[in-house]
């Protein structure tokens, strides 16, 4: 039976003493909608234990607890998978080893032959040997003698075929630099995006953080000055 020193509290209908009485206008907006979610009737005018309000403060703190780890969860996620993106731009710069026409492997054979020190010595002992058997043991009268215009005419024709090839592959070389560059560039520029959009992020979840702390602390104070007014 209700009495002055009592009252009703409009959620549990229970009786509590009227020192624990806490009219709905009193609470703070977040805890009263975390009410109204329950009780929908529970509007400004209706009335609560202090008990039952600290259970909605406490909810509220838990509720707050389990969405900041879902949210960094979800962040978590969301640059994983934004990373994982990458992985394609990464992995395409081309070994262009088996896509080589036959043209195109013979001119990277002679200018790799051509570039070593392996032609220059071979080249060199054929000029020397030539020269020699020419002059020692044909006696300057073989089928090239001094001053060797057969050997000039041979190391013309070598020069006029060896410097279109070694091009033709230098060339190649070029444009397989140019698309690696071009690669090279899409990452940087991807990884600039995303340590961008993981600054937005970092940014956005912090000023939710301060204003979601803001508002727990509000409710703890709340909470340790209901405690110090019972006490006294």
């Amino acid at each position: 039976m209700k009495s002055n020193s009592t009252f009703i509290s409009d959620i549990s209908k229970k009786v509590f003493p009227i020192a624990d009485k806490v009219a709905a206008k009193t609470i703070r907006n977040p805890i009263l909608a975390l009410i109204q979610n329950d009780y929908p009737d529970f509007d400004a005018n209706k009335l609560l234990a202090i008990s039952e309000l600290n259970r909605y403060r406490e909810k509220y703190i838990s509720n707050y607890l389990l969405v900041e780890i879902g949210e960094l969860s979800n962040l978590e996620a969301k640059v994983i998978g934004s990373l994982s993106e990458d992985k394609s731009l990464v992995n395409t710069v081309e070994d262009e080893n088996g896509d080589r026409t036959v043209g195109q492997k013979v001119a990277d054979k002679v200018a790799a032959f051509g570039g070593s020190w392996k032609f220059i010595i071979l080249f060199g002992v054929f000029i020397l040997l030539w020269i020699l058997a020419n002059i020692y043991i044909l006696l300057n009268k073989g089928f090239d003698p001094y001053p060797f215009i057969l050997l000039n005419l041979i190391l013309s024709c070598l020069a006029a075929l060896q410097a279109p090839v070694i091009m033709m592959s230098q060339n190649r070389q070029e444009e397989k630099d140019r698309e690696r560059a071009k690669k090279d560039y899409m990452i940087n520029l991807k990884s600039e995006l995303e340590i961008r959009m993981l600054h937005e992020k970092l940014d956005h979840l912090i000023m939710h953080q301060q204003e979601e702390l803001i508002e727990i602390q509000k409710v703890q104070i709340e909470m340790m000055n209901d405690i110090l007014a019972r006490i006294k």
